[in-house]
């Protein structure tokens, strides 16, 4: 088996913003408070709870370093809510996405490698691949949707069908 290569390209607001939002402070809008000792970027990304008796949660994400070369085999969405990661350590991690909607092949699949600073949100149903940290194991604060109702739909690729990452150095 011979995987299909997929391009891992720099993570920009513009790109992703068919997946979801980058979270970042850089080129955003910001304002003092606390008497001018801190700066607050506002409303970054927004979450999204969908369904009865839902409701935001934050959690505590501790991920192991992804050894390479790494084929991206399997996709999830998340139907009724978004979900935010955002890295604690600042150090880079790779973001593996399609758009909601079937099902995708893997054709349809864009990657994207963070600066380190960049925390990412997934729009409610955008497909995506398991965080991937090449770089060395990570913690992330997540924030997602909880309460009732499936909100975790896992899609395999058949396995002629897995692409390898080409993953840049950084």
């Amino acid at each position: 088996m011979s995987a299909e290569k997929l391009a891992v390209v720099p993570l920009t607001q513009d790109a992703f913003a068919p997946y979801g939002d980058v979270i970042e402070s850089e080129g955003r809008e910001s304002y003092f408070i606390n008497n001018g000792m801190a700066e607050r970027f506002h409303a970054l990304a927004r979450v999204e709870t969908k369904g009865d008796e839902a409701y935001p949660v934050i959690s505590l994400v501790k991920s192991k370093k992804f050894e390479l070369p790494r084929h991206v085999d399997h996709v999830e969405h998340h139907p009724l809510g978004s979900q935010a990661f955002l890295p604690i350590d600042q150090t880079p991690f790779v973001v593996v996405v399609a758009k909601a909607g079937e099902a995708p092949t893997p054709d349809r699949l864009q990657a994207f490698v963070t600066n380190g600073r960049q925390g990412i949100n997934y729009h409610a149903g955008t497909w995506h691949h398991v965080l991937l940290t090449p770089y060395g194991a990570m913690d992330f604060l997540c924030v997602d949707r909880g309460g009732e109702g499936n909100n975790c739909i896992d899609h395999f690729f058949d396995q002629d069908q897995h692409r390898e990452l080409l993953i840049p150095n950084v």
